[in-house]
């Protein structure tokens, strides 16, 4: 039986070649859908624990309806449940909707908990992805799926863990009010990546604001993030301390 979200949108995924020794599978919870390289399998682990993590951020929205409308931040109090608390204080730092960061959230959540298992650990969700290596490992740079990756950004296990959140409005489904092809962002944690890319996704209305973004993005370091690779049309930039390199072929992850 093919995978529940196996759908052109996640087409990235089928080039991707575990390393030797490490296994990759995917994790379908409701809409969650997950990509995960690790030493061995978790899948029904790390199933049950997004299940119990949905579980508490359904419910405390249902409680609380403006958590998931909200274009902007929504303060939280500390009886929230860990993640809605991480998305939320995130969302504060660059001006955006605590929903806006669900997936770096998510992801960061996944890692943490099972590092303890595998200590390579990359957890994918939707083009968002938090790492945890032994090894370098390279990630692609999606902006026109037609075209293929030819852009990535490398990591050397000196460099890890990172999260690596991307926000377009060509492609995927999330909210963008720009025009980006894409914007993605490199933090030291999930939420925070994922904000930052949102917000500057936000900010790239047209290639005339190219060079704004890239200083807004300088300007957010204060804030956790550490680089971002932007591109609009044929236009690209980069800021911060980020390898940027050329790929071809099969993608190891």
């Amino acid at each position: 039986m093919p995978p529940i979200h196996d759908d052109p949108v996640r087409a990235y995924r089928r080039p991707l070649v575990p390393r030797p020794g490490e296994t990759a599978f995917q994790v379908v919870v409701a809409q969650t859908d997950l990509w995960i390289v690790a030493d061995r399998r978790l899948a029904r682990e790390i199933a049950d624990f997004v299940s119990g993590l949905r579980a508490g951020l359904m419910t405390y929205i249902l409680l609380n309806p403006e958590f998931r409308a909200s274009l902007v931040p929504v303060a939280v109090p500390d009886d929230a449940p860990a993640i809605a608390r991480d998305m939320a204080e995130a969302a504060t730092r660059f001006g955006v909707g605590p929903m806006a960061a669900v997936a770096g959230a998510v992801s960061q959540a996944v890692s943490d908990r099972f590092a303890p298992l595998s200590p390579n650990l990359l957890v994918e969700n939707g083009g968002d992805v938090f790492l945890r290596s032994t090894v370098g490992r390279t990630v692609a740079l999606l902006a026109k799926p037609v075209e293929g990756a030819r852009l990535a950004l490398h990591f050397g296990p000196d460099r890890l863990p990172a999260a690596v959140c991307a926000s377009s409005a060509k492609v995927g489904h999330s909210l963008s009010l720009g025009q980006a092809d894409m914007v993605t962002v490199v933090a030291d944690r999930g939420a925070v990546a994922d904000a930052a890319a949102t917000a500057l996704g936000n900010l790239l209305v047209s290639r005339a604001d190219l060079e704004g973004v890239l200083a807004a993005a300088r300007g957010m370091a204060r804030d956790g993030v550490r680089g971002a690779f932007v591109q609009i049309g044929e236009m690209v930039g980069l800021v911060g301390d980020l390898e940027l390199v050329a790929i071809e072929g099969e993608d190891e992850a």
